[in-house]
């Protein structure tokens, strides 16, 4: 499974970067107004750390917004990858950049049929939208493990980024059911190399080592 790193925060991309966990990098404009940077400026900066896919994510609704957003990201970096929100414009966007051989992700996937609508019209990465499932009540991995079932059964092109990650354990369960891709947020990559047990047992290792010095 890969790992990508969902933030436009160039300190957490070093941090992060820097444990050999990184696979790529995504942004949306939340992600981008919290940084408070032009977006070609912090898109550039974080294409001189990542060398894996950067997603960028389009802010036009009308198709032809979207082609032309798109045509000019790509010109910041060879790893840019486009994000189109699962929309009818979105799908026709994707496959008229598809066919252009520009990498689509599509974005706020929140059902199966979105999904196998995006995979059916070019895109190179499907990225749903678990936690916000479950925010209204619904089984986000739900969602999850009824397209890793129906890739076991046909050749889809399209990889599946776990998105919209709260806890650890999202991560883990998107693993177990065989997923391609989970972007996760800072925060939780920070939880996951956490542990009690470990600052415990490392405490006892150094005091351990102090007695015996000691003596």
């Amino acid at each position: 499974m890969q790992f990508f790193l969902d933030t436009a925060n160039l300190d957490a991309i070093n941090k992060y970067h820097s444990w050999g966990v990184v696979n790529g990098v995504t942004t949306n404009p939340s992600l981008i107004a919290k940084e408070g940077a032009s977006l070609e400026k912090r898109i550039k900066e974080i294409a001189k750390i990542i060398k894996g896919p950067i997603s960028v994510e389009v802010i036009s609704t009308d198709l032809q917004g979207m082609l032309n957003e798109a045509r000019t990201y790509t010109t910041w970096g060879s790893n840019i990858v486009i994000k189109l929100p699962t929309s009818e414009n979105g799908l026709k966007a994707c496959y008229d950049l598809s066919d252009e051989g520009i990498n689509v992700n599509m974005t706020l996937v929140f059902s199966t049929a979105q999904a196998l609508l995006a995979a059916k019209a070019g895109a190179k990465l499907i990225s749903p939208f678990i936690g916000r499932l479950d925010d209204i009540g619904e089984d986000g991995m739900a969602l999850i493990a009824e397209l890793m079932e129906i890739y076991e059964h046909y050749d889809l092109k399209a990889k599946i980024v776990v998105a919209s990650i709260r806890h650890p354990r999202h991560v883990v369960e998107a693993a177990m059911l065989g997923a391609h891709i989970a972007t996760i947020p800072p925060e939780v990559l920070e939880k996951m190399i956490k542990h009690p047990m470990t600052d415990i047992g490392i405490e006892s290792f150094l005091r351990d080592w102090e007695k015996a010095r000691g003596n």
